[in-house]
């Protein structure tokens, strides 16, 4: 691996975890928002901001990141 692969690799790697971990942010604020202790634009407006807002981080979460992976993925070598 040369040392541009290595670098481009830390970058990737880096990305992927920050994505990671601003889904984490996402779902906890869209807790917030739906338990009324962080307002918005009123009560019943914020529960449904909350709920999108913890579905844009669950994928933020768990599906984003996957898919950089998978596009990212170093091709196959035969």
């Amino acid at each position: 691996m040369t040392p541009a692969d290595e670098a481009l690799a830390k970058k990737r790697y880096f990305a992927i975890n920050l994505m990671r971990i601003m889904g984490a942010f996402f779902v906890m604020a869209g807790f917030l928002l739906i338990a009324g202790r962080w307002g918005i634009a009123g009560m019943p407006t914020d529960r449904y901001i909350g709920i999108a807002v913890v579905l844009i981080g669950a994928f933020d979460f768990a599906v984003f990141p996957l898919l950089l992976a998978r596009r990212w993925r170093s091709p196959k070598e035969l």
